[in-house]
């Protein structure tokens, strides 16, 4: 980290360099093949997103909405937040400067565990300010997944909802704790600070003057974020992110959705994923929009499409699931502004895009990225795009197939992006894990372990994952975590997980289990099973289907022993095999939360 004098004025430099940059995609945005052979990141030596950019645009639209958050409220109504990029970018200060006065410096790892409130847009640009880095979380870790983050994230500053605060128990006692009312009626958190201490705070500048130190100024590579994501392993996944890698990067994904000044860019997304930073946070503020967020606590059809169209939603995106659960409805009753609409997390169905087109005229453009990247292929705006192909590659990646086997690069294979020159927008490894940051990296090229096939025009159509981590409901799911769980009980002799067909979630995890010695495969041994699955899992990782296996049959393994999830796959999609011991956690009633 280096400092800039409080009394300085700001190094227009980077704002310059990132705007010239923006601006020459804006300008090309249905031109993609132009885009993808001028862009060329920005250069500079320092740079801070909150303070180079987004301080930039409150100074020229500060009366332009930010942050637009929609409630449902009682049976039909909705409450409307509204927030200008001078309201947001006043209150960050505040924050900011809040938090420096509790001792929260460069470096420092803050724990973020809020659902879509407008304290979470607050306190991310603050932490950009202060060079803090981010922990973003979602509020539906167990007390396990919370202590994780504390403590393999190396947490000094916790940051939760009121609410939420009794499931920490003690394990971010040595944390700064701060609690965040929401005027729902839970009150206090004892032990834990209040978050309204930082309205009316002075901003950052004054109390690090007062303090006689420098405002931080932060470098590109200086490390933002980390993010947890799920693995093949014990352990999720510890991505890191840099000043560039995401408030740069996400320049592409600002290219691909169609983003343009003064739009009012609505995205599905759950909090403390990182597609929530994608299209809720860098990719809209880096075009000068507005971020519309339905902040509902259940997702509900009719109420995203009155929303969609009753707020002038200009850009769209959405997972799958959710572009599955609104064909379902009667597109054509509904009349959006809406000029672009994307999807991301998952392949999109043909027949989903076809029946859209049909009810709005617009074609949902799929693209395709990871934790560890920003939008890198995709469906680009004023493209053909081909049923059932994610697109090509967005500007600043340069995208090979590798096969596994020969290492030959052709027309098949695992998706990897070339490392020289390295994209901006690419993960700089995974935090305390040289070996598996190697492996990413290995030959040159971020090995994304993801399959894809690519035709004559250069479209790339995805096939799968390269290894056992699957979606469900738009979230990654290891099979190794949920197997771990289903271990612990006393009934259980080995288990397996794989993704089981649904025609709304794409998939659902479904366990496959041999059972210990004097465990009868009953409704209530599966009732005792699947009940410990729940008490120990996150909601979205819950086992929602449990087949038992004979302990003569037993799991198909490989000669070294290793479970072959590939047959198991293809065994419970066979639905006639006659004799199976099947259940579902739907009949259950005992089970429903």
């Amino acid at each position: 980290m280096t400092s800039r004098p409080p009394s300085a004025p700001a190094d227009l430099g980077p704002t310059r360099a990132f705007r010239g940059v923006r601006d020459f995609l804006l300008a090309h945005r249905e031109d993609a093949e132009s885009a993808c052979l001028g862009f060329h990141p920005p250069s500079m030596e320092t740079f801070n997103w909150a303070a180079d950019w987004f301080d930039a645009l409150a100074t020229e639209q500060g009366a332009r909405t930010a942050l637009h958050l929609v409630e449902p409220v009682g049976a039909d109504g909705l409450r409307d937040t509204v927030i200008t990029y001078a309201q947001l970018g006043e209150r960050s200060q505040q924050v900011a400067g809040w938090l420096w006065t509790r001792g929260v410096r460069p470096g420092d790892r803050v724990l973020l565990v809020l659902g879509n409130v407008v304290p979470l847009w607050e306190l991310m640009l603050a932490c950009i300010r202060l060079g803090a880095v981010m922990i973003p979380a979602t509020t539906l870790l167990s007390r396990a997944d919370l202590a994780d983050r504390v403590h393999r994230g190396g947490a000094g500053v916790v940051v939760s909802a009121t609410v939420d605060t009794p499931r920490f128990g003690d394990i971010a006692d040595d944390c700064l704790k701060v609690a965040v009312d929401l005027g729902d009626g839970h009150g206090e958190a004892p032990g834990w600070e209040p978050y309204a201490l930082t309205h009316d705070h002075p901003r950052l500048a004054e109390v690090v003057a007062a303090d006689g130190e420098d405002v931080p100024v932060t470098r590109p590579d200086d490390l933002l974020l980390l993010y947890f994501t799920s693995g093949t392993t014990a352990q999720p996944k510890l991505v890191e992110h840099t000043h560039a890698s995401y408030p740069v990067g996400h320049l592409s994904t600002m290219y691909w959705i169609g983003l343009q000044p003064g739009d009012v860019h609505m995205n599905i997304s759950s909090s403390g994923w990182a597609k929530h930073a994608w299209s809720c946070f860098f990719a809209p503020f880096n075009a000068g929009a507005t971020a519309l967020v339905l902040a509902a606590p259940r997702f509900d059809a009719r109420t995203l499409l009155r929303v969609l169209t009753e707020r002038d939603v200009t850009t769209f995106c959405a997972p799958p699931t959710v572009w599955r659960m609104l064909v379902q409805e009667d597109l054509s009753a509904w009349s959006p502004v809406v000029r672009e609409l994307v999807a991301a997390g998952e392949p999109l169905n043909a027949e989903v895009i076809e029946q859209v087109r049909d009810a709005w005229g617009i074609t949902v453009r799929d693209g395709f990225g990871q934790t560890e990247t920003t939008a890198l292929v995709g469906n680009a705006p004023g493209q053909p795009v081909k049923p059932g192909a994610m697109g090509r590659p967005l500007p600043g990646y340069s995208v090979v197939l590798l096969d596994p086997v020969s290492g030959e690069v052709g027309d098949d294979g695992e998706i990897c992006v070339e490392l020289a020159p390295r994209p901006v927008g690419v993960t700089t490894g995974y935090s305390g894990d040289e070996q598996l940051t190697a492996r990413a990296m290995g030959l040159g090229l971020y090995h994304t372990g993801d399959v894809a096939s690519r035709d004559a025009d250069g479209y790339l159509t995805y096939v799968g994952r390269g290894d056992d981590v699957f979606k469900a409901s738009d979230y990654r799911i290891s099979p190794f975590e949920l197997e771990s769980v289903l271990m612990e009980h006393p009934a259980v002799a080995e288990a397996a997980v794989v993704p089981s067909p649904d025609p709304v979630r794409l998939s659902v995890p479904k366990a496959f289990v041999t059972l210990a010695a004097g465990h009868e495969p009953s409704r209530e041994t599966a009732l005792d099973i699947l009940g410990h699955a729940r008490d120990q899992l996150s909601p979205y990782k819950r086992v929602r289907l449990l087949e038992f296996v004979p302990p003569d049959v037993g799991l198909p393994k490989t000669v070294s022993g290793k479970i072959r999830r590939v047959e198991l796959r293809a065994a419970q999609r066979d639905r006639t095999t006659t004799g199976r011991v099947e259940f579902d956690v739907a009949d259950f009633p005992e089970l429903r939360s």
